[in-house]
């Protein structure tokens, strides 16, 4: 099967051709950063991220940009809302914007890094790129495609009617759109149309206005996007992603300014689809949500990832109380057959271990990926995987075992679910050292059991089930594994 995706610009799903020959340019927007991640940020992020892994298992040179808005009016009002304000987990007293968006970008890679969310090719923040914001501005003025604002306020606003294909991103019709909400009508030809350049405001602070033909102002958020782009990826691209939520007005602008200049700009649109707590959308205001952080202090990255990962990326994913238990089971069958796989095959220590990713994917799961990446049909595979290995070990077929065992870290390697977060059955020098002193004690418990000494096997048993080893009698002796948090 050949790599198929949903193509939102087309709303159909198609065959997936690089514009250039074995390399694939994937954008995808990253955080406006005025406060902490929220859950869908994450997920939107380890869609991609899989998407990503994907592209490179087959073969392809990915380079992958993700934003950052660091300039943005939610910015300068979380930060004027900062000065003179009491401390707090979120407040710092008298923050400067520039302060507060750099703060909160370090929140959102730590959660991008403890998630297992590969760092992109390029993270250009909208602040470093004003030359080029500007170029792409005098190139729609001289297009006829923009003008400043009628009111001297030194706005500039693209004009939505002079472009004929605005609305066929989202498929609306011009007149059936509201107002753009980014700046007031009272210098504008149509209210629809969106500010590429926003003049400075009394009370806003200098720092955050910028150097203009048009006077001192600061990017329009739209604009910002179609800069970086332009500018690491080139006038023409193969992906660009993002949340459903983004789709308008955000892309659809983008898409029309960029057009409008002349760029080719993206080959397929991506969005995935939102997260809900139990079937309604998520609002503060009525007190269902839950964030990254609480998740994580719920469950280890791995099992967060795996719930965030686990559906299908265009459709909604639904948060319930027991959604991390639940993803906690999975990774805990999945990581229980590798350690005792492993421990058939190679012993404990992992040695000898070599993984042949070429050989060992199988097909049902590729052909599930290379089909809009169906990451739900390519777990029901892991796991069959998983089961079969299981029967293997019970029959003491190692060569089946073998198999399995490279088949399934094969898998969770592409879905970002791979050891290199897993301590269960680590391969480097604390395990080893771990895995001594835990033999010894197995060994020491296997004597008293042949001796029918039931207290002291017991008494072994529960202080290492005290310090988080689980210890599962088999066939083929004793095996140990860490308990999950």
């Amino acid at each position: 099967m050949s790599l198929r995706f949903y193509d939102t610009a087309s709303a159909q799903v198609r065959d997936f051709v690089p514009l250039k020959e074995g390399e694939v340019s994937l954008y995808y927007c990253g955080a406006t950063v005025q406060g902490r991640p929220h859950v869908g940020h994450i997920r939107s992020a380890i869609a991609f991220d899989q998407l990503t892994r994907w592209l490179q298992f087959r073969g392809y040179r990915v380079t992958t940009v993700r934003n950052v808005t660091d300039i943005d009016d939610k910015i300068l009002a979380k930060s004027a809302e900062s000065m003179g304000a009491e401390p707090s987990a979120d407040v710092v007293p008298d923050e400067p914007w520039w302060a507060l968006a750099y703060r909160f970008e370090q929140e959102f890679a730590k959660a991008y890094d403890t998630l297992g969310v590969q760092r992109p090719t390029y993270e250009p923040r909208a602040t470093g790129h004003i030359p080029e914001m500007h170029a792409l501005i005098e190139r729609l003025i001289g297009a006829g495609h923009a003008y400043p604002a009628l009111d001297d306020s030194g706005d500039v606003y693209f004009d939505v009617r002079s472009w004929n294909k605005y609305g066929s991103l989202t498929r609306q019709n011009i007149d059936d759109m509201q107002a753009a909400p980014d700046a007031g009508p009272r210098g504008k030809r149509d209210p629809r149309d969106f500010a590429l350049w926003k003049g400075s405001k009394e009370g806003e602070p200098e720092t955050a206005a910028w150097d203009s033909p048009w006077g001192k102002g600061r990017p329009g958020w739209h604009l910002e996007c179609s800069a970086m782009v332009t500018k690491y990826l080139g006038p023409q691209f193969d992906i660009h992603g993002g949340g459903l939520d983004l789709r308008f007005p955000h892309h659809e602008n983008e898409m029309a300014q960029s057009q409008a200049a002349g760029d080719g700009f993206a080959n397929f649109w991506m969005h995935n689809g939102m997260v809900t707590f139990e079937g309604e959308k998520m609002s503060k205001s009525i007190g269902n949500t839950v964030s990254p952080e609480e998740m994580l202090r719920q469950a280890t990255p791995r099992v967060v990832r795996y719930y965030l990962g686990q559906a299908h990326y265009r459709s909604v994913l639904d948060y319930r109380p027991t959604s991390l238990q639940e993803a906690a089971a999975a990774v805990e069958r999945i990581d229980g057959f590798i350690a005792k796989a492993t421990a058939k095959v190679y012993g404990t220590a992992d040695s000898g271990f070599v993984l042949d990713t070429r050989r060992s994917m199988p097909a049902a799961f590729a052909d599930a990926m290379d089909d809009d990446l169906n990451v739900p049909q390519a777990l029901a595979v892991l796991h069959d995987t998983v089961r079969a290995g299981n029967t293997a070990l019970a029959d003491g077929n190692t060569e089946a075992v073998r198999d399995a065992l490279h088949a399934v870290r094969t898998m969770t390697g592409v879905l970002g679910l791979d050891d290199t977060q897993r301590t269960e059955t680590g391969t480097g020098a604390e395990h080893r050292a771990l895995d001594s002193l835990v033999q010894a004690q197995l060994e020491e418990r296997r004597a008293a059991r042949a001796a029918r000494d039931w207290a002291r096997a017991d008494s072994i048993r529960d202080s290492l089930t005290a310090a988080g080893i689980t210890v599962e009698d088999t066939a083929d002796g004793a095996s140990w594994s860490m308990v999950q948090d």
